[in-house]
C-alpha cells in the first residue's frame, strides 16, 4: 500500500501571509519567526532553570532580538557579515542567533568544547568579525592564534566585569537591516563528523525552513508542545528539530546547560517537557539504568513487566490501542517522561530493541536520519506508522535514490531537495566531491529503501573488508552492544590479518561502565570477553568479533555523544596491531 503523508497541510497557513510577511516559496528564518510572534505573541517561548529561571514569552524574545539586532546594525554590521556564537545551551544563546539573522548577518555556530586555538582558526577562516560567547571563554578567545585580535566579544552571561552582556546591548534611534532573502546563507555550520576535518557547510534560510516545515508533514506539533534542549544547539540536529521547530509553531523550548542525567530528569519534569529529542547514547543510558532496576526487583517481577510490555507493544502496533502510559507510568515518571508525547532519536544509529522498549512503555518513539548538509532532517518516521529497524520515510520536498548497491541492496545513500546546503565555505573542491551539478548529495552512508523507508547499514568510510572478501559496518555490531549496560562505550574497528591481500579481523575496543569496574577489579578481561561471546553468538560468522581491547580511559567523543572513531583507532593502533 503506498505511503500516505499523516499531515499533508503542515504548513498550509503560510498561505495567509505570503503577499504580506514573505514573496517567495519560504519565509526567511526572520519571516517565520515575525509570523509565530503575530501568531503567539504571549505564548511562552523560551524558558531555563540553571543557573537561574529565566522565562520569555514570543513577544519578549521579538523586543529583545530586535534591540540587539539594531545594536548591531548601528554599530556597523552589514548584510552578509559573519558573527559567531558559542557558548552553554540557552535563551541567551538563540536570541543572540535571532538577532544576528536579524541583522542581516550570517551566523556561524560554534562547538564550545573547541580549544582557543582551533575556534579562532574557524573564526579566521570563516571571516567572523564578532562574537557571542560564554563568560568562562571570553577573556581568552581572540588572544591565542592572532589570526582574530580584533575580535568584538559580547558575553552570554551577565557575570563578566569587561565584557558586555547580550541583553545590555542597545542603541539609539533606530537602524534598518537590508534583508536576506530565502536563497541567500542563513548560518555556516563548521562539521567534524569523527575525522577531524572540519567543512563549513553552508545552509540557506530555505534550506532551514523547508526542512522545518517539511518535517512536520510526518510528524505533527502544537504550539502547547514544549520542546527539550539538551544536546548542543550549534549542532544541526538541535538547532533544526528543537530551535527551529520551537519557533516555527509557537511551542516553548527549555533549555538544559548540562547533559548529567539527574540534572535532565529534574529539568525534564519541571518543565514538563513533551517532546524530547536526545542521541542513542542518552536513551540507551536511560533505558538500561531503567530495565537494570526492574531486574534487580526478581527474576518474575522482572518477566511479568517485560510480558506486559511485549502485550502493550502488539496492541500499539496493531490496534493503535495505547496502553502503556496507563499500565507503565510508575516507570516512565523515573525517567521523567509522563509528560512525554514524542521521543526522537538522531544523532546516530539505533538498536531496534531500543526504539521498541520506549514504544511498549507507552512513549511515541521514533528515531530520523540527516546530516549537516541536509540541514538536517532527510528522514523521519512517522508515529502512526512506524517501523523499529527503519530510520524512517523520506520527508515531502527530499529524494533518495541508492547508488552502487550490492547484492542485498545496500549501496550509497544519496540526497536531493530543498533541504541540501549551497556547498562548503570557502572549499569548491570538497563541496564537487559530494555535490554534483543536478544537485545530488552523497552523504557517505550507505543502507538501502524499501517503500521509502530507510534502513542503514553504516558508514562507507568505516567499512572492515573480511578475509572471506565480506563488507562489515561497525555500527552494525555496536548496535549489539548499546544496551549492555556494563559497556559505558565501543568502538568497533578492523585490523590487519594479511597485509599481502589487505585482510582483516574484527576489534573491539571498549571502555567498561564505573559499575562494571566495581564489580569485576580483578576479573574484568575474562568478565568483559563473555559479554562480547554473547554478542558474538548474536552476529553472522563474519561479522564475530576476533579481537578486544580493553580502554584505560573514556573514548574521544564529539559533542554530540558519538564516538572519534578516527582519533580512537590511531590511539589504539599498537595494541590493534599486536
Amino acid at each position: 500500500m503506498a505511503f500516505k503523508v499523516p499531515n499533508p497541510d503542515a504548513y498550509a497557513f503560510l498561505d495567509d501571509y505570503r503577499g504580506k510577511v514573505f514573496s517567495g516559496k519560504w519565509p526567511t528564518v526572520v519571516e517565520m519567526f515575525d509570523i509565530s510572534v503575530m501568531r503567539y505573541g504571549d505564548r511562552p517561548c523560551f524558558t531555563a532553570f540553571h543557573p537561574k529561571e529565566i522565562h520569555l514569552t514570543y513577544n519578549e524574545v521579538k523586543e529583545k532580538v530586535t534591540q540587539i539586532a539594531n545594536y548591531l546594525l548601528a554599530t556597523g554590521v552589514k548584510k552578509g557579515d559573519k558573527i559567531a556564537v558559542s557558548g552553554k545551551n540557552s535563551p541567551e544563546w538563540a536570541v543572540a542567533y535571532l538577532a544576528i539573522l536579524y541583522a542581516g548577518a550570517i551566523v556561524v555556530p560554534l562547538d564550545i568544547t573547541y580549544n582557543d586555538a582551533d575556534m579562532e582558526t574557524l573564526m579566521a577562516f570563516g571571516g567572523v568579525s564578532r562574537i557571542f560567547i560564554d563568560a568562562d571563554r571570553i577573556e581568552n578567545i581572540g588572544t591565542k592564534t592572532g589570526k582574530v585580535s580584533l575580535i568584538e566579544k559580547y558575553c552570554l552571561e551577565d557575570t563578566s566585569k569587561t565584557y558586555p552582556y547580550l541583553f545590555d546591548l542597545k542603541a539609539e534611534g533606530e537602524h534598518t537591516a537590508q534583508k536576506a532573502d530565502e536563497d541567500e546563507v542563513a548560518a555556516i555550520l563548521f562539521t567534524s563528523g569523527t575525522t577531524g576535518v572540519p567543512k563549513g557547510v553552508q545552509l540557506t534560510h530555505a534550506n532551514l525552513v523547508s526542512d522545518c516545515y517539511q518535517a512536520q508533514c510526518l510528524m505533527k506539533l502544537y504550539p502547547e508542545d514544549v520542546f527539550y534542549a539538551i544536546l548542543p544547539l550549534h549542532h544541526a540536529y538541535t538547532m533544526l528539530a528543537v530551535f527551529f521547530e520551537t519557533i516555527s509553531v509557537g511551542a516553548s523550548c527549555v533549555f538544559g546547560k548540562r547533559l548529567i542525567v539527574p540534572q535532565v530528569l529534574k529539568e525534564l519534569k519541571m518543565g514538563e517537557v513533551t517532546m524530547f529529542l536526545a542521541v542513542p547514547l542518552l536513551f540507551n543510558k536511560l533505558l538500561s539504568a531503567l530495565m537494570n532496576g526492574v531486574r534487580k526487583k526478581g527474576i518474575v517481577v522482572y518477566g511479568l513487566i517485560r510480558g506486559m510490555m511485549g502485550i502493550s507493544g502488539f496492541l500499539k502496533k496493531a490496534f493503535h490501542i495505547k496502553v502503556g502510559k496507563k499500565w507503565f507510568g510508575f516507570l516512565l515518571r523515573q525517567l521523567s517522561l509522563e509528560n512525554a508525547r514524542i521521543c526522537i532519536c538522531g544523532g546516530g544509529p539505533l538498536p531496534p530493541s531500543t526504539f521498541k522498549m520506549f514504544n511498549e512503555l507507552g512513549i511515541d518513539f521514533v528515531q530520523g536520519y540527516g546530516l549537516t548538509e541536509t540541514s538536517p532532517i532527510t528522514h523521519l518516521n512517522p508515529v502512526e506508522a512506524y517501523d523499529e529497524a527503519s530510520v524512517g520515510h523520506n520527508i515531502p520536498g527530499t529524494e533518495v535514490k541508492i547508488v552502487d548497491p550490492d547484492e542485498d541492496g545496500n549501496g550509497v545513500i544519496y540526497i536531493k531537495g530543498s533541504v541540501v546546503m549551497k556547498g562548503y565555505y570557502n572549499n569548491e573542491e570538497a563541496t564537487r566531491e559530494v555535490l554534483s551539478e543536478d544537485g545530488w548529495l552523497n552523504t557517505g552512508d550507505v543502507g538501502y529503501q524499501k517503500d521509502g523507508y530507510l534502513y542503514l547499514t553504516g558508514r562507507a568510510k568505516n567499512v572492515i573488508v573480511t578475509e572471506g572478501g565480506k563488507n562489515v559496518f561497525p555500527e552494525e555490531i555496536e548496535d549489539h552492544f548499546q544496551l549492555h549496560y556494563d559497556v559505558d562505550q565501543i568502538c568497533v574497528c578492523g585490523y590487519v590479518i594479511d597485509a599481502r591481500d589487505k585482510s582483516e579481523g574484527i576489534a573491539a575496543i571498549i571502555y567498561p561502565s564505573a559499575d562494571c569496574s566495581k564489580a569485576h577489579p580483578d576479573d574484568m578481561e575474562a568478565y568483559i570477553n563473555s559479554i562480547v561471546s554473547t554478542v558474538n553468538r548474536e552476529l553472522q560468522s563474519y561479522k564475530k568479533i576476533t579481537k578486544v581491547v580493553i580502554a584505560k580511559e573514556p573514548l574521544a567523543m564529539t559533542s554530540t555523544k558519538k564516538v572519534k572513531r578516527f582519533e580512537v583507532e590511531k590511539a589504539y593502533k599498537a595494541e590493534l596491531n599486536k
